[in-house]
């Protein structure tokens, strides 16, 4: 039987997020239904209530979530009732030619649940963003979306790998395959600037350089295991980069901005041969322009991250196994717990660069 539950709205564009009563279908099949315990307020969230993503409203927003499955659709055999999952966004299919080559994390035909949830005053279908909608009580999704991981895990920190601290980690650790001794340069130091670090820190990296304009956030880059940080607002980047690496620049250059101006200084602060990789999200009306000779000249790779490259079945259950060792620190990246009715306070406080996330308990 559908139920009604809370969840939280952006019914247009700008407009001031709201708490409505939605339904929530049975699953059918290759469906699950998930209670949610936490989820994240991750800045896409911001960019779906801002229309920067798409105007299909309205949205029922979130999607950097955990909880546990209340039940699933025909066919379901990957999850079952009780367990505790991380959601993703990314449900591989398993039969593209990225999957049958053996790189699912590349899945060309992702999917999520086929059934809409609803407003229940109108009827009018809700459009969940990244496919989840995890800012209520409970959420439809495709069964392939839930990762099963250990129960130990308190769900506040679980749900950040659904998608930023994944994201930060996977641009490290999977795309720019940082390893031990390596020189590392993460430009922009939010949430998934912060994963890279903690990433890269993970990976053995030697030395780890943390860009930022805010000193606040730069001071809590160090705590996530940068050795030095630079103010951009203050010195110039590329010339601080190449001097902390004896001239020559970084190993990898992680971007976790997403604007022209930053990934040139990344493309720039990189050592010859070196790997620059894109993790922040552009706008679609950012172009890049650069010297061929120097992409030419360079060498090294130019890669993007989607996702952190990841592959949730693999990646999710050893971050959490790694968190539940001491080995890494997922608490430093919640600021605040907060309630549903809190996250327009919440979108104000990303905004000013005030928290690193904030984390919406059910």
């Amino acid at each position: 039987m559908a139920q009604e539950v809370r969840g939280v709205i952006a019914p247009g564009k700008d407009e001031a997020v709201r708490v409505e009563t939605i339904v929530v279908p049975d699953p059918g099949p290759g469906e699950a239904v998930v209670q949610i315990q936490a989820c994240g307020v991750c800045h896409t969230d911001l960019h779906y209530k801002q229309g920067g993503i798409s105007d299909d409203f309205p949205f029922l927003l979130g999607h950097e979530a955990a909880g546990v499955v209340e039940s699933v659709g025909a066919g379901v055999t990957d999850v079952a009732p009780g367990d505790f999952v991380i959601l993703n966004w990314r449900a591989v299919c398993g039969t593209c030619r990225a999957c049958l080559r053996g790189r699912p994390w590349y899945c060309f035909d992702t999917h999520n649940a086929k059934q809409r949830m609803t407003l229940a005053s109108t009827g009018q279908e809700l459009s969940p963003a990244l496919g989840i909608g995890a800012f209520a009580e409970k959420t439809l999704v495709a069964a392939g979306q839930c990762t099963k991981v250990d129960a130990a895990v308190a769900p506040q920190v679980a749900g950040l790998l659904g998608c930023g601290v994944m994201a930060g980690i996977g641009a490290a650790i999977n795309t720019g395959n940082v390893g031990r001794g390596d020189t590392v340069a993460v430009i922009g130091c939010g949430g998934v600037g912060d994963a890279a670090i903690a990433g890269s820190n993970l990976a053995g990296a030697a030395r780890i350089i943390a860009v930022d304009i805010d000193d606040r956030k730069l001071a809590k880059a160090r705590t996530m295991g940068a050795t030095h940080t630079v103010n951009s607002r203050e010195t110039d980047p590329v010339e601080a980069i190449r001097e902390l690496t004896g001239g020559f620049g970084a190993d990898v250059v992680i971007e976790a901005v997403g604007r022209p101006e930053t990934y040139q200084q990344a493309f720039y602060a990189r050592d010859l041969a070196g790997t620059v990789v894109l993790v922040g999200v552009p706008t679609p009306e950012m172009k890049l322009e650069l010297p061929l000779l120097d992409v030419f000249g360079r060498g090294g790779a130019l890669k993007s991250s989607w996702y952190g490259d990841c592959l949730p079945s693999r990646d999710f259950p050893m971050l959490i196994d790694l968190h539940l060792q001491g080995r890494l620190d997922l608490e430093a990246f919640v600021t605040e717990t907060i309630q549903l009715d809190e996250v327009e306070k919440a979108f104000e406080r990303m905004h000013h660069g005030d928290v690193l996330r904030s984390v919406v308990m059910l």
